[in-house]
C-alpha cells in the first residue's frame, strides 16, 4: 500500500478567522478514508488546499512522497489529484464525452472536433469503471445517479489517483447508492485513494476503511472505519454524547384537523391522494425517489398546478393555485433546495427573515422599516439559536444547519401554522440534525400541523407520529409511529404499486 498524500500541521486563515489549526490527514492507495465533521469542522477548507483552490498558510503537503506546491486546480490535476463536489459542475446540453474532456478535446486538421475519438477515449473510461454508458447521451437527460458517475468519469480522464468526492450520495436512493458504491470499490481495487466526505454514519461501515474526524478547525483523530462504532464517531465529531430520545406518541384523537387533502390529482406524478394532518401532529412522508412526495408538496403550497382535489385548512376550503394562496391561508413550505427556493442566500439574516412579511415591514409609501426587521430577526436569532455573527452577516456564509433555521424563522414570523418541510436536513451535519429534531419537536408541542419528507427512514422514524407512505404517485397507507413500525413496513408500502388500506383516521 503506497501513501499518496500526507498532509501535516497544515495551517489556514482568513480575516477573523483561523480556519484550520494543525491539521494533518493522509491518505493511501486503494483506500476509502474518510473525512467527517459537522459544519463549518474546516473538512472543505482542507480538501480545498488539496485540490490548489486555496493556498495553504503553514504546514508540509507531501504527493507521492515529494513535498509539494499545488497553486491551482491545474497543477492539483497534473499531480492525479480529483475532486467531485456535491453541487455537480456539469453542462446539461453538452454529450457526455464533451463534458468528460471540455476544453481538451481531440482535433483534426484545422482545428475541428475529432467526435468519434472524443467518444473513443470516454468509452475507454467507462470501461475502466466496468460502467455501460453512451459517450454521445445528452447530460441533461440523465439522471442525478449517471451524472455523478460522469463527474467520476471526469476526474478519471486526468489519471487521478486520489479522488475526492464531496457528499456524492446526498441526492441519490438506495439502488443508485449501490451502484456508486460498485464503482468506488472497484476504483479501490485498481488502487486509486478515495477521500470520501459525508453526513451519512451508515455509509461508513459499507464504503470506509479509516475515518478522520475534524471539529472547529482541528484534527481530532483517525480510526479504524470497521472497528469503531458510529456513536463514538458522533462523540468525535460533536465534542458529547448525542443522546436519541424515545419516540412519544401524543393522544391526538381529540385534536383539531387543521389541513385535510382529498383526492388530490397531478398527471401522473399524483394519483388520488389524500391524507389530514392534526394540530401538534408531525404527519411524516416516506417513499423511493419520485414517489410522489416532493410533487404533493407543491401542489399544496400551490407552486404547481393540481388537476383536481379538495385542500381544507381549519375545516374550510381554500382555493389554492401559487404560493401566495397558500402563504394567507397558513401554510409554509421549506424546499429540499433551500438555497434555490427558500433563500436569498447574498442577502443578509435580517432580510431573510422579513422576506415572506415584507408587507408587515412597509409603510403605505412603500419603505421598509430596517429597525423593525432588525429587531424581529434578533429575536429569531435567539429563539432558535441561530450561530452568527449578527443579522448583518450574509445567509451564504451561514452553515447548512443555520441556513435551514432561517427559513424557518421566515415561515415562523409569518404565523405559518402549517409548516412542510421538505427534506429538511438534507446536507446538514449530525449535531445540525439533532437540534433540527428538537426544533421539529418543539414546533409540533406549540400546536402546529407538520409534515416532514424524508428520504431516511431512520429520520422519518424518530420524527413522526404517523407515517405516509407514497409509490408511484399514490398513498399506498399510513402507518403509525414509533416502535409499532419497521423499516421493513415502511420500505413493503413504498414498493407497492396500489393501496393497501385507506389512509383515514389517526390510526391504520
Amino acid at each position: 500500500m503506497t501513501n499518496l498524500v500526507r498532509m501535516t500541521g497544515i495551517e489556514k486563515r482568513f480575516p477573523g478567522v483561523h480556519a484550520l489549526k494543525n491539521v494533518s490527514f493522509d491518505l493511501n492507495s486503494g483506500e476509502v478514508h474518510a473525512l467527517m465533521g459537522e459544519n463549518g469542522a474546516g473538512k472543505s477548507t482542507l480538501m480545498k488546499i488539496l485540490s490548489g483552490i486555496y493556498p495553504r498558510d503553514g504546514g508540509e503537503l507531501l504527493v507521492n512522497g515529494q513535498a509539494v506546491e499545488i497553486d491551482g486546480p491545474r497543477a492539483a490535476q497534473a499531480l492525479g489529484i480529483g475532486i467531485i463536489h456535491q453541487e455537480l459542475s456539469l453542462m446539461n446540453d453538452l454529450t457526455v464525452a464533451q463534458n468528460i474532456f471540455i476544453g481538451r478535446e481531440p482535433r483534426k486538421r484545422f482545428g475541428r472536433l475529432d467526435e468519434v475519438a472524443l467518444n473513443a477515449r470516454a468509452l475507454e473510461i467507462f470501461k475502466s469503471m466496468n460502467l455501460k454508458m453512451n459517450p454521445k447521451t445528452i447530460v441533461g437527460e440523465l439522471t442525478i445517479a449517471r451524472q455523478q458517475m460522469v463527474e467520476i468519469a471526469k476526474a478519471l480522464s486526468y489519471r487521478s489517483r486520489v479522488l475526492i468526492m464531496d457528499e456524492p450520495t446526498a441526492a441519490l436512493n438506495d439502488a443508485e447508492i449501490a451502484e456508486l458504491f460498485t464503482i468506488i470499490r472497484r476504483l479501490k481495487a485498481d488502487g486509486v485513494g478515495i477521500i470520501y466526505i459525508s453526513h451519512k454514519m451508515d455509509e461508513l461501515k459499507q464504503i470506509a476503511d479509516r475515518v478522520t474526524v475534524m471539529r472547529d478547525g482541528s484534527y481530532v483523530g483517525t480510526v479504524d472505519a470497521a472497528q469503531t462504532p458510529v456513536s463514538k464517531i458522533i462523540s468525535m465529531m460533536v465534542g458529547r454524547e448525542l443522546t436519541s430520545e424515545a419516540i412519544v406518541i401524543p393522544d391526538l384523537s381529540d385534536a383539531e384537523t387543521v389541513l385535510d387533502i382529498r383526492g388530490l390529482n397531478r398527471g401522473r406524478e399524483i394519483r388520488d391522494v389524500s391524507f389530514s394532518v392534526k394540530k401538534g401532529e408531525i404527519l411524516g412522508f416516506a417513499g423511493l425517489m419520485g414517489a410522489g412526495r416532493t410533487e404533493v408538496a407543491r401542489a399544496i403550497f400551490g407552486a404547481d398546478p393540481r388537476d383536481s382535489g379538495e385542500i381544507r385548512v381549519h375545516g374550510k376550503p381554500r382555493s389554492i393555485s401559487k404560493p401566495s394562496d397558500a402563504v394567507k391561508a397558513g401554510i409554509g413550505y421549506l424546499s429540499e433546495d433551500r438555497k434555490h427556493f427558500g433563500l436569498a442566500t447574498g442577502m443578509d439574516v435580517r432580510t431573510n427573515v422579513a422576506l415572506a412579511s415584507l408587507d408587515r415591514f412597509s409603510s403605505r409609501f412603500g419603505v421598509l422599516n430596517d429597525d423593525a426587521m432588525r429587531k424581529t430577526a434578533q429575536d429569531y436569532i435567539a429563539k432558535l439559536e441561530i450561530r452568527t455573527p449578527s443579522d448583518r452577516q450574509e445567509v451564504r456564509l451561514l452553515s447548512g444547519g443555520n441556513q435551514q433555521k432561517v427559513v424557518i424563522a421566515k415561515w415562523l414570523y409569518r404565523d405559518c401554522d402549517i409548516l412542510i418541510f421538505d427534506e429538511p436536513t438534507r446536507g446538514i451535519d449530525v449535531g445540525a440534525k439533532s437540534e433540527i429534531y428538537k426544533l421539529l419537536k418543539a414546533l409540533a408541542n406549540e400546536g402546529r400541523a407538520i409534515i416532514v419528507i424524508s428520504s431516511e427512514l431512520p429520520e422519518i422514524m424518530r420524527l413522526s407520529h404517523r407515517i405516509a407512505v407514497m409509490c408511484e404517485g399514490r398513498l399506498t397507507g399510513i402507518l403509525p409511529g414509533g416502535e409499532a413500525t419497521t423499516q421493513e413496513d415502511i420500505m413493503h408500502l413504498a414498493t407497492l404499486r396500489a393501496p393497501s388500506m385507506q389512509p383515514e383516521g389517526y390510526q391504520q
